[in-house]
């Protein structure tokens, strides 16, 4: 038996075989490919892209500027490096931890660094690239305070194992902050 296209799908779909959740999951994505061919759904990258500057500055660890757009976040880790005698205060906290670890962090600003370099007109026409420089210069400034003397790079702030271990903001966090 030969299906067509659609009869296909509605074979597919309720086939006895098929378990409840991924009947539901390939029926959502159709559904929403369904209404992007049909452009019953825009995209506003423009919109995407804030998002994406915002989180950025939400992530932030240290003393935050007037101008942060983030209204919810405060000041926090404004001690950090103190057990060590510098002050690693500033920096990016990792994908929602109030870990800052040196390798991820260089990375993501690389990136943001290399999108501003090719894309920049782009970020300028919707009014971002003054917040993307801001976002790239507050990784800058850490990492110029992570690297104190030479041969020396403090690469981790905080304590992974405890961190993963509590769920706290970082304006309240507990956990050790071990340079």
């Amino acid at each position: 038996m030969q299906l067509q296209p659609p009869l296909l799908f509605h074979h597919f779909l309720y086939s006895s075989q098929m378990a409840p959740k991924i009947k539901t999951a390939f029926l959502v994505l159709g559904l929403s490919l369904l209404l992007l061919l049909q452009e019953a759904v825009s995209v506003d990258y423009g919109s995407a892209l804030t998002k994406s500057l915002l989180y950025f500055e939400a992530q932030r660890s240290g003393k935050l500027p007037s101008n942060q757009r983030v209204s919810w976040r405060g000041d926090s880790a404004l001690k950090d490096g103190s057990d060590v005698g510098v002050d690693l205060v500033g920096g990016y906290y990792d994908a929602g931890d109030n870990v800052k670890f040196g390798f991820p962090q260089a990375f993501t600003v690389t990136m943001l660094s290399w999108s501003v370099i090719d894309f920049g007109s782009k970020l300028s026409a919707k009014n971002e690239l003054d917040n993307a420089l801001a976002a790239i210069k507050w990784g800058t400034d850490y990492f110029i305070k992570a690297h104190p003397q030479a041969n020396v790079l403090y690469g981790q702030v905080g304590d992974g194992d405890a961190d993963h271990a509590c769920w706290q903001r970082p304006e309240d966090m507990t956990t050790p902050r071990t340079s």
